[in-house]
């Protein structure tokens, strides 16, 4: 009866813990748009240049709007770390073997996390924040943004495989296709560093129409940061065509799986989609609400692409067997 009983417990725990990822990512996510807002509205110093205090207090008394949405991203952040700290503790519980690339994937979570908050911090200690217009500062945004889309590839692959858990490997008849997955995402990657300059561009120097917008982008005397604004288009638009046409081609291999096939369409329509808002985020002159929803895509691409990136990578996962206990002699 015991027996039955912890044999049955095994796959509730997996799926819980599946499930805890699943959730835990999508928090990410939102943790991650809070702090663009943090940016967008130039709300970065809204603690001063206090760490991890505000403004040298656990809890600010200030009514300034922008200490609390400060404070409120620094406590959401903190959560993160915690919560990447207990996954990782979890999993290594539940997967005891040390074999399953979960345990790795959820270790460096963890690891990217705290890095995340190092970067964090250090843009607010050395004052890289609200209008801060040095080029240190772009330095630091890449960076962290650089370590934001790592840690969200580490979770998408933690969530993948804690889905996935595979007991034997074998040869993936989608390896050599998902071998193009680390070129695509370097591309999109440099995207996002020009985007989070642009965005940084934008709210420095707001243009007052997109007359005025286009005259700082070429204009030979405007800042570093707006002469750098119409890279991102330019990186944009070709991480959209090679993704678009190497989805193009996962659709001609007959070994792709439905679900693979349909995955690859979702990838497509969110890169079509993403392409257009970000036409429209010119035309608008870069509000905050649809920066926010361009970046929230722009995440949806990355996990998107490196979920089907893995589950191209490895065989469908082979259930474990329960062993074979000899007769007694």
């Amino acid at each position: 009866m015991n027996h039955s009983a912890s044999t049955a417990s095994g796959p509730d725990r997996s799926r819980a813990l599946a499930i805890y990822w699943s959730v835990f990512l999508a928090y990410t996510v939102l943790v991650i748009l809070w702090g663009a807002f943090v940016r967008a509205t130039g709300s970065g110093a809204g603690c001063g240049d206090h760490w991890p205090l505000c403004n040298g207090q656990v809890i600010p008394r200030s009514d300034s709007l922008q200490t609390l949405i400060e404070f409120g991203h620094r406590v959401t952040s903190g959560f993160a770390w915690l919560g990447a700290l207990a996954g990782w503790l979890w999993t290594r519980r539940a997967y005891r073997d040390g074999v399953r690339p979960v345990r790795r994937w959820a270790f460096l979570v963890w690891v990217l996390m705290s890095t995340e908050a190092l970067v964090g911090a250090g843009l607010v200690v050395f004052e890289m924040v609200a209008q801060n217009t040095s080029v240190a500062r772009g330095v630091w945004v890449s960076a962290h943004l650089t370590n934001t889309f790592l840690l969200v590839a580490a979770m998408t692959h933690t969530t993948w495989c804690a889905w996935n858990p595979v007991t034997a490997l074998g040869i993936s008849p989608g390896r050599r296709v998902a071998r193009w997955i680390p070129w695509l995402m370097a591309v999109w990657l440099v995207a996002g560093i020009t985007g989070a300059i642009a965005a940084l561009g934008d709210t420095l120097f707001p243009a007052t129409s997109l007359a005025h917008g286009l005259q700082q982008d070429v204009d030979s005397a405007s800042h570093l940061f707006l002469r750098l604004r119409l890279s991102h288009p330019v990186f944009a638009i070709l991480a959209a065509l090679l993704t678009l046409g190497w989805c193009a081609w996962l659709q001609l291999r007959e070994h792709l799986a439905p679900k693979q096939r349909l995955l690859a369409l979702g990838v497509c329509a969110l890169v079509t989609l993403q392409i257009g808002l970000g036409f429209l985020n010119v035309i608008l002159l870069a509000p905050i609400w649809l920066q926010l929803v361009h970046l929230a895509l722009a995440d949806g691409i990355w996990i998107a692409t490196l979920w089907l990136g893995a589950s191209l990578r490895l065989p469908p996962p082979i259930p474990a067997q329960a062993p074979v206990r000899p007769w007694p002699a």
